[in-house]
């Protein structure tokens, strides 16, 4: 007798913890677009056993996400959303079944300026599905300018032929973008400086960025015979489209007064003097730099090398100016 009414009870807890079983609804999540929904209820209503999925699909012991490319491989749900158990997941009509409601812009946090991508903008009206940027499509996280220029994310369509290019309509997708007055490190000189407001009234962005720069200031850094030799600001700075970089340094640099060098030797007893102050007033710094010399001191010459013509003997050679083997106390002042 004990033990039908053991049984009976054993029963009647089996059948209250199954009642008592309800399987919600799950909510996936994303940063920029409504909710995916799975519907327990409407999967039970079509497959009975919970084994169908559990742990056959989901192992629920091992919680993990999925990719829309994984599913299409046949994991997770494309297991059974594969076009012949289900709709597919591959399908691009039927991404509205999953994906409801619409997706947010997308801002890209940058310092200059945000960019700001909208989803209606490119798929209403505009013949573009979902897939046509994402999964095999060409958007992905992380590219710079100069990338997206060469036809990689956003630039395989704005490559002024689909679309507008990415390479001179900077204000389109950054919103309130303003230029900068940039200012670079020319240590013992003064800092360069250079004024976007200044180039952008005669040139557009895609004249210089990023043919001749990238869009991060220092990212390219050239020296001022690189310059001479047409690198960055020498390309146009040559002297034709704009005033030659060899030129006047106070145009870049501006309030530059170039200091008289002393030479000492190792000992530290001064070996030689040269004042800039006598030389710029008779010549431009372009005669000397870089020609002669270049900007930061370079190789130490010998007497015997400028006597043939080396360093201050290129001018100091008795014709232009008087000979480095003359009078040695107008270059070697007393200590």
């Amino acid at each position: 007798m004990n033990r039908r009414i053991i049984t009976f009870f054993a029963a009647a807890m089996v059948m209250l913890m199954a009642v008592s079983v309800q399987a919600k609804d799950i909510r996936f999540s994303f940063k920029n677009a409504p909710a995916v929904v799975f519907s327990h209820d409407t999967h039970l209503a079509k497959n009975k056993d919970c084994k169908t999925c559990h742990s056959a699909i989901f192992n629920l012991s091992k919680k993990r996400s999925y990719s829309m490319a994984e599913m299409e491989k046949g994991l997770s749900c494309g297991a059974c959303h594969n076009g012949k158990k289900a709709f597919s997941v591959a399908a691009e009509k039927d991404c509205s079944k999953c994906h409801r409601g619409t997706p947010s812009a997308i801002t890209y946090r940058i310092p200059a300026g945000n960019a700001v991508f909208s989803h209606d903008s490119h798929v209403n009206g505009k013949g573009f599905g979902c897939k046509s940027c994402h999964k095999g499509g060409p958007i992905r996280h992380g590219v710079s300018m100069a990338e997206m220029e060469k036809g990689k994310s956003c630039g395989a369509c704005h490559n002024g032929k689909t679309a507008f290019t990415a390479a001179a309509n900077c204000g389109s997708c950054h919103r309130g973008l303003a230029t900068k007055t940039l200012k670079f490190k020319s240590k013992p000189v003064n800092d360069a400086v250079f004024s976007h407001d200044f180039h952008v009234q005669a040139y557009k962005c895609g004249d210089c960025h990023t043919k001749q720069y990238d869009y991060r200031q220092g990212s390219r850094k050239a020296s001022m015979a690189d310059m001479a030799k047409g690198k960055s600001c020498g390309s146009c700075h040559d002297g034709k489209t704009a005033f030659a970089s060899t030129g006047d340094c106070n145009k870049c640099h501006v309030g530059y007064k170039p200091a008289n060098l002393t030479f000492k030797n190792s000992r530290g007893t001064v070996i030689g003097y040269f004042s800039h102050d006598f030389h710029t007033a008779a010549y431009k710094c372009s005669d000397c730099h870089t020609k002669t010399f270049p900007y930061g001191g370079g190789k130490r010459m010998t007497m015997a090398d400028m006597a043939q013509g080396k360093s201050c003997g290129a001018c100091h050679d008795g014709k232009t100016a008087f000979s480095v083997k003359g009078d040695c106390a107008k270059c070697h002042k007393k200590s």
